[in-house]
């Protein structure tokens, strides 16, 4: 069952929740970590259980300072999906694809006084830039995991990944009842995080 508080508190203590209600993917559900709370065990679950993609989430005026700009700003051949350049940390990496190295990539990326000296291209961790007016202006994963967690006080940027079974079709939040008892995992609904900042 959804609950905001549980998880807010979960992204604080540095744990894995699983994010619900977006509203841009047909009901597709994500893993999403603090950013600053990343390790080589946290990248390792979510690619083992979660299968998709891993991307770093992060407002506009953080992808402006680490130097990423979106793929395809324009309206041509658009997919509304908002990519920035893949990164990788330019120290600290070995071939960049290993939970640790991409978890080094991440800490690089989420560090207060990073820059865009810090990372190059292209990498293996894909960056989200949020939408300027955050989940409120677009509801789906990557704006909601940035603002649980800075109501966590756990920064400004998360990892998420979204989730597949094991057939391969995406998972739905009924598929993930077991597993998510198993794991104590909190679940935070996009729908009441935004009647939560209302």
């Amino acid at each position: 069952m959804p609950d905001i508080d549980q998880a807010i508190e979960a992204l604080g203590r540095g744990e894995i929740i699983v994010i619900t209600g977006d509203r841009l993917r047909g009901g597709d559900i994500d893993f999403a970590l603090a950013a600053r709370h990343a390790t080589a065990e946290a990248l390792n679950f979510m690619a083992n259980h979660g299968r998709g993609l891993i991307c770093l989430a992060m407002r506009p005026e953080r992808a402006v300072r680490l130097g990423i700009s979106l793929i395809n700003p324009g309206a041509d051949r658009q997919s509304g999906r908002p990519f920035g350049r893949s990164i990788e940390a330019r120290e600290g990496v070995g071939t960049g694809i290993s939970a640790a190295d991409r978890a080094q990539t991440v800490r690089v990326a989420a560090s207060p006084d990073a820059s865009g000296d810090d990372l190059v291209s292209p990498g293996h961790i894909f960056p989200l830039i949020g939408a300027p007016g955050g989940v409120r202006e677009r509801a789906a994963a990557a704006e909601a995991a940035i603002e649980l967690c800075s109501l966590a006080g756990a920064g400004d940027m998360a990892v998420i990944c979204s989730i597949m079974r094991d057939d391969g079709e995406m998972a739905r939040i009924d598929d993930l009842d077991a597993f998510i008892a198993r794991h104590r995992m909190p679940v935070a609904d996009i729908d009441v995080l935004l009647d939560r900042l209302r």
